[in-house]
């Protein structure tokens, strides 16, 4: 019970500097091998797994949701330190003056082992952040269409697999 509360400290504190644009304290939590997906065929989609990906990603993802604050609503710490899992419900809000903010709800599916991430899962609605990413294109930014940034193959092939 200890381990989970000293755990859901930590994430929150971390999701507190992502939302005052501090991602290193997430980067300094990862395993050296570890995975980040990101479910969606968008510019914030792909599958990442190293360190300069993930960076190269926080930054895309800041310039593109300016002024994104996480809302943390519900965390679940299960399992003993050396397997470790972690799920984490949260709101993904963008402020912004045409019609009101950017919401999103985010489900996150963690993997930690001795105090460090090994995998993380991100999915959301990918409608809603696919109108978002059409919005700003239409604004003129044109990183909202632009390719995932991922240092591994995804999503696998198939018709239906990705943006056609």
């Amino acid at each position: 019970m200890m381990y989970a509360l000293i755990v859901e400290r930590k994430l929150r504190a971390i999701f507190a500097a992502l939302n005052r644009g501090e991602f290193e304290a997430m980067l300094a939590g990862l395993a050296p091998d570890f995975e980040y997906r990101f479910e969606g065929d968008s510019p914030i989609g792909g599958l990442r797994s190293s360190r300069d990906t993930m960076a190269a990603w926080w930054q895309r993802l800041y310039r593109l949701f300016p002024g994104l604050q996480f809302e943390v609503q519900a965390v679940d710490v299960l399992g003993p330190p050396w397997n470790t899992r972690i799920h984490v419900r949260l709101e993904f809000r963008v402020p912004h003056a045409d019609g009101g903010p950017y919401r999103n709800v985010v489900m996150q599916q963690m993997r930690m082992r001795w105090g460090r991430i090994t995998h993380i899962h991100t999915l959301e609605d990918t409608l809603r952040c696919s109108r978002f990413l059409a919005w700003r294109a239409a604004q003129g930014e044109t990183e909202a269409a632009a390719p995932p940034i991922t240092d591994r193959a995804w999503p696998e092939a198939g018709p239906f697999m990705a943006a056609g």
